[in-house]
């Protein structure tokens, strides 16, 4: 998400910095380039005006006009903004007792399954989660739930099927709650439209008897110039404490997150990057500032590597490394790691300046489930003794895995580069120490 923006704004910027001094006259025509590819990335145009106002005025400021690097210190003063606009500082979960959530959104928006991601990552902060089925109007939700929990391992609540009484669902499912002993209750409610009176109604009613500490607004990252309108009615509605936006890693314009944040003064605190149920995390304004304007992730990259990386695993590819004993099964446990850390242009994405390279971020994942398949197509041998691959073996290879000779040539090329590289102590040692340092 945000590509576009950020191709635009990186554009925008780059050549403000060529400028050895800044005029007002730049600022200006630079500015309304910005409040253009606002406009494009589906950016309210109140939002856009206001935003593209704060920071002209800012930009305009005679410190900044007469500095040394005026077109570094604008793009200082519009990641600070950016990073207001998306909700300044992190805002964590109210949990207090009895830390009741309400999951509200349109049809379609994802809150079944953001229910169940929102469990999971409770539970691996050390919560008991519960999950309570309060979609009646769609009995398909229920069953979804049902199974997202089992699969997460969280008790889910499922009223029984001729059910119609969202109140009463409640009112058993806290005395289950009672008897589960969670510390945090989740409520997936059913979608509705807009304009859907009596189901804004019957929500508002659910709301008033559970009296709960979040009322999250769970909204596609796509709904685009409808987002304010959304935002707008449901915070009128039911008072929304937070939002949380699904489809982040899709190719939306991701002027839904600038507008929604903007007119309900509301946080962002969670968005979905995936359609796995680990796909889920909190949401950092600064650090999503900062990947729009090119400037990476690195945090956030290296919280990713720290999570994936298997720490049995890190200790058995250290003797690995120090013994240049590196074979292929060991290059099939990399495969395995990188596909944890999530999409490759994701996370490169996250490595400041890939993205102001132009086609640097085009992954071919062809080829890597083609590299994978050859490598799968080996024997528990060659994988072992990459040695003993010969004219023979390499051509049953490549029919196995659907590639060519000169594929599977290319291939052990490169693998016998990288266990030469492995065999250098000094590049050894340094990979070494990257590694503890991401585990630290």
């Amino acid at each position: 998400m945000f590509s576009q923006l950020g191709d635009k704004l990186q554009d925008i910027f780059k050549d403000l910095r060529g400028h050895g001094s800044i005029s007002e006259t730049n600022v200006a025509d630079a500015m309304r380039q910005v409040r253009l590819a606002l406009l494009e990335a589906d950016v309210d145009y109140q939002v856009a005006k206001k935003f593209v106002a704060r920071v002209k005025e800012k930009a305009l400021g005679e410190d900044v006009l007469r500095s040394v690097t005026p077109g570094q210190q604008i793009v200082k003063i519009f990641h600070d903004e950016l990073t207001a606009l998306l909700g300044g500082d992190a805002e964590e979960l109210n949990l207090q007792k009895p830390a009741r959530i309400l999951m509200v959104g349109l049809n379609g928006a994802g809150k079944t399954t953001s229910s169940a991601k929102l469990a999971r990552w409770l539970k691996k902060q050390g919560r008991n989660p519960l999950l309570i089925a309060c979609d009646l109007h769609r009995p398909a939700a229920i069953e979804q739930l049902a199974t997202l929990g089992k699969q997460v391992d969280v008790p889910v609540y499922t009223p029984a099927p001729d059910e119609k009484d969202v109140r009463r669902v409640a009112k058993a499912s806290l005395d289950w709650a009672a008897e589960q002993g969670g510390n945090v209750q989740i409520f997936d409610t059913a979608g509705r439209q807009e304009i859907d009176t009596a189901l804004i109604e019957e929500i508002k009613q659910l709301k008033e008897f559970l009296n709960p500490q979040e009322v999250l607004l769970v909204a596609d990252a796509a709904t685009g110039q409808q987002a304010v309108s959304v935002a707008t009615h449901f915070h009128e509605a039911l008072g929304i404490t937070g939002i949380v936006l699904t489809k982040l890693d899709g190719d939306a314009r991701g002027g839904a997150a600038l507008s929604m944040r903007e007119v309900t003064q509301r946080p962002i605190k969670f968005g979905g990057v995936g359609e796995k149920l680990d796909q889920f995390e909190p949401f950092v304004p600064d650090r999503l500032a900062g990947r729009i304007l090119g400037m990476g992730d690195i945090v956030g990259l290296v919280e990713k590597a720290a999570e994936a990386i298997d720490e049995e695993e890190a200790k058995r590819m250290e003797h690995k490394l120090r013994t240049a004993s590196f074979d292929f099964n060991d290059f099939l446990a990399q495969f395995k790691m990188m596909k944890k850390l999530g999409p490759l242009e994701n996370i490169l994405g996250m490595l400041p300046g890939m993205s102001q390279i132009k086609g640097g971020l085009n992954v071919d994942e062809k080829q890597i489930k083609r590299t994978e398949a050859i490598v799968l197509s080996m024997t528990d041998e060659e994988r072992r003794r990459p040695d003993i691959l010969n004219a023979r073996r390499r051509q049953r290879i490549a029919a196995g895995s659907g590639s060519t000779v000169t594929d599977v040539n290319q291939l052990l090329q490169r693998f016998n580069q990288m266990r030469k590289m492995m065999k250098n102590a000094g590049k050894m040692k340094k990979m070494m120490a990257q590694m503890q340092r991401m585990k630290s």
